[in-house]
């Protein structure tokens, strides 16, 4: 008897085992992915952990369904990463794979399937199955896989399913069943008894009467002179022909089509161009690096905003190129990609691949297979977190661009990885480096390259040698006083931008709250619209005259007068980027001005659009979120305005000053990237507090040393780490007793370390009521003592019957 653990994608500890036979063993390795029956229904890819002869001795095996894999789809170096992962952020390996493989991978069996208008050439080309399950479809809207399983009396039905797919005769529903289908590109060349000179001679001679056919033909001859294989959209195009005149070619046997596999992702610009010449502050830097990776495996890189780092990685990319090995360039916003890969691609052509979740999913197939095959048009892989999924050969370098980004964190659904951490442990098991890049250093890692773990470089001067730009703080308060604000721009942010438009340059502006106002409230009874489901205020969007909640999506129309006293004194409180965008279309009337948030933002290539608009100066004013404080490069900003930088620093966090401060400095750092220097006002009640003091006068180390020192004494990171335990249930005295019965278990053994359970500051989203506990874990105990500790709690926890309902979320490292 032989027999395959299988790792199923759902949150189960333990792997499953299956019986196989003989000649499925042999073929089968680790890796593979194969389809398998589990409960009383339901059908899951699995994905092969081992084969072996062990007969497990607690349950009777079932066989599986089929193999789905010709190859391994995953590395072992993956399935050790992606244990690693599982272990360290007290997840099952099952919730890591399904955030690693792209769904295309996961067939399930929760399946709608759904017929296409298309019809079979003829019932012959069915197998008598696929013509029964086309033939049901016909008189029914759709089939549940179930359905197809009794019509057809057997079990494994999803070969049948994928030759139907193939055929393109059905389609299933997107959410759950996804199946990758190769992007084919149709081709037209001479049929063979036309390739004689005589006979062709005399087919343009009969064609006299067929001008369109026959230039049809002298423009294939042209293109076949320089293409080996010629497009028919392509012929269509330059012979200035259509579609019937090529059909009737195709029948008449003159031309012949045929198909090739193309990728959906391709790189169609010119040839890759020299790479850039460094400044001799770039120069050292790129040297230092080197020295550095010679003793250590990790170098930060502090260099401050358009000191040219990228150019710097650009350089070290390119020394690696010609070893073949592969390079992984992270960032942590889609939005940067969209611009980065302009960059890149100007450099290596099409060496260069992207992987983030705004590709379809047939696109991000291609990319997995193409780093698998270590093919060189995915030998540089540009991504955002996910892209440290792919199954890597044969990894060089790791770059990870903006390491202190929070978006680096993935915060919900498990696996709740740090990918800049996550991306560590991934190089060190390919024995390559990481370089970490930023002009704002997170503090764990400035702290590591303090201690001496990480190798440091400093880049302190802008590239060209352009000048940090000038940062002005104005007192809000005090212009209210003086009846010195129009809406919510200041004189000063006024003149200013008046000045920057003058001169033709762009503008700026950052507000980190998107919609029109985050809170509606009577002004006579003082009530405000709150969410049903969440603990919080509904935010009132302008531009669809909605209230909508920014946690779990309700929505409604905007109210035409108060839902508790009746009288129509609604008022919108403070504002968000919509406001701000009314506001300057009323200030600036003759302007070009766009918004960039998450509801500007939402389809496949928005960001690119908006991006190549601010680029041509297309755009004279842009508004945005945080998106606009990520890395982006715009040659032509003057100025920047900050409008409100207080709701950034008075949030209850214990990170919040730091974070306050890298936002504050990156998005100076948006302008003046050229010769002139830029401006950045910054309009706070408060501009004296120390974290303005200290962004104006870009003062990073005293920054470090303050937070430093605050987060020794109260026992935060980077001098301790902390485990964040979560509990949600509907019921809040459940929930309350829940979370009160673990902390005083963990208690018994960690003491004071652990802290809670505390209501966060928003305690109930999407109906569930919230309690946090949080675990500090000083650095000389074992980190992994403590976590095998509290998983044995949670094991009690959940032989609890009262609590079985009451989930429980562990995020380690909640940073």
């Amino acid at each position: 008897m032989y027999f395959i653990d299988v790792i199923l994608p759902i949150p189960l500890k333990q792997h499953f085992t299956y019986s196989v036979n003989k000649d499925e063993a042999y073929f089968l390795k680790p890796g593979m992915r194969v389809s398998v029956p589990f409960g009383k229904s339901k059908v899951y890819t699995a994905l092969v952990y081992g084969v072996h002869q062990n007969e497990p001795p607690t349950y009777e095996t079932k066989s599986i369904d089929q193999i789905l894999d010709e190859t391994p789809l995953v590395t072992p170096t993956q399935l050790k990463h992606w244990e690693w992962i599982a272990k360290y952020y007290m997840c099952t390996l099952g919730e890591v794979i399904r955030a690693a493989l792209p769904s295309a991978f996961l067939l399930e069996s929760e399946t709608i399937i759904t017929r296409t208008a298309k019809e079979p050439l003829d019932d012959s080309e069915l197998t008598d199955d696929e013509f029964m399950v086309h033939e049901a479809l016909t008189h029914q809207s759709s089939l549940h896989i179930n359905d197809i399983r009794s019509l057809l009396d057997r079990k494994n039905v999803v070969k049948v399913i994928q030759t139907l797919l193939e055929k393109g005769l059905i389609s299933v529903q997107e959410e759950v069943f996804e199946q990758y289908k190769p992007r084919l590109k149709r081709y037209l060349r001479l049929s063979s008894p036309f390739s004689e000179e005589d006979s062709l001679r005399e087919l343009l001679d009969s064609m006299s009467r067929a001008p369109k056919q026959r230039q049809v033909l002298m423009t294939l001859f042209m293109l076949s002179a320089t293409e080996e294989h010629v497009e028919s959209t392509q012929l269509q195009k330059k012979s200035d022909s259509n579609a019937p005149v090529l059909r009737t070619l195709i029948d008449k046997g003159i031309l012949e089509e045929y198909y090739l596999q193309k990728d959906r992702v391709e790189y169609k610009g010119e040839a890759p161009s020299e790479v850039k010449k460094l400044s001799p502050a770039q120069e050292k830097a790129l040297e230092q690096i080197e020295a550095s990776f010679q003793e250590k495996e990790i170098t930060l890189l502090h260099g401050v905003t358009s000191s040219g780092k990228t150019e710097v990685y650009v350089q070290l990319i390119d020394s690696l190129l010609s070893t073949g090995k592969q390079i992984l360039y992270m960032l942590p916003e889609i939005a940067l990609t969209a611009q980065l890969i302009t960059r890149l691609q100007h450099y290596f052509g099409e060496k260069v691949s992207v992987y983030h979740s705004k590709y379809s999913l047939n696109e991000r197939v291609e990319v997995w297979k193409n780093v698998l095959a270590q093919r060189s048009k995915a030998q540089i892989v540009i991504g955002a977190r996910s892209s440290l999924f792919l199954p890597f050969q044969n990894l060089g370098m790791v770059i990870i661009d903006e390491e202190h980004e929070p978006s680096f964190k993935q915060y919900s659904p498990a696996p709740r990885y740090h990918a800049r951490d996550t991306a560590m442990v991934l190089a060190q098991m390919h024995g390559a480096k990481v370089l970490l890049g930023s002009a704002t250093p997170s503090l764990e890692s400035y702290y590591n390259a303090q201690e001496d773990k990480f190798g440091l470089v400093l880049l302190k001067e802008r590239y060209g040698n352009v000048l940090m730009p000038d940062i002005e703080l104005v007192d809000i308060r005090d212009k209210l006083k003086r009846k010195r604000m129009k809406g919510h721009f200041s004189d000063r942010l006024l003149e200013a931008m008046e000045e920057a438009l003058e001169e033709k340059e762009q503008i700026i502006l950052f507000q980190n709250r998107r919609g029109f106002s985050p809170v509606v409230e009577c002004t006579t009874c003082g009530v405000a619209p709150q969410c049903p489901n969440c603990d919080v205020s509904l935010t009132y969007h302008q531009h669809r005259n909605e209230l909508r909640c920014h946690y779990c999506g309700y929505q409604m129309a905007m109210l035409v007068s108060c839902m508790a006293c009746g009288s129509d004194t609604l008022d919108p409180k403070g504002f968000g980027t919509e406001q701000i965008e009314e506001e300057l279309r009323a200030l600036f009337p003759n302007q070009r001005i766009a918004r960039m948030d998450q509801d500007t933002t939402k389809g496949k290539h928005a960001y690119e659009k908006l991006i190549e608009r601010m680029e041509n100066g297309e755009i004279d004013i842009l508004v945005g979120t945080q998106m606009l404080a990520k890395g982006l490069d715009f040659r032509n900003v003057s100025l920047v305005g900050v409008m409100n930088a207080d709701n950034l620093l008075n949030f209850p966090d214990f990170r919040a000053h730091e974070r306050s401060y890298q936002l504050l400095q990156q998005v100076s750092g948006r302008a003046g990237r050229t010769e002139k220097r830029g401006k950045v006002i910054i309009q706070s009640y408060n501009p004296l507090h120390q974290i303005l003091q200290q962004v104006s006068v870009n003062d990073y180390e005293g920054m470090y040393k303050e937070q430093s020192e605050e987060r020794y004494q109260y026992k935060y990171p980077p001098h301790y780490r902390t485990i964040r335990i979560t509990f949600k249930h509907r019921n809040f005295g459940t929930m309350q007793k829940a979370s009160v019965w673990f902390g005083e278990v963990l208690r018994l053994q960690l003491k004071e370390q652990v802290l809670g359970p505390e209501s966060p500051a928003i305690s109930r989203i999407r109906n569930e009521f919230i309690s946090n506990i949080l675990v500090k874990i000083p650095k000389q105990q074992s980190l992994q003592k403590t976590k095998t500790f509290i998983q044995k709690v949670q094991q009690r926890f959940n032989a609890q019957k009262e609590f079985s309902r009451v989930k429980v979320i562990m995020d380690v490292d909640n940073y």
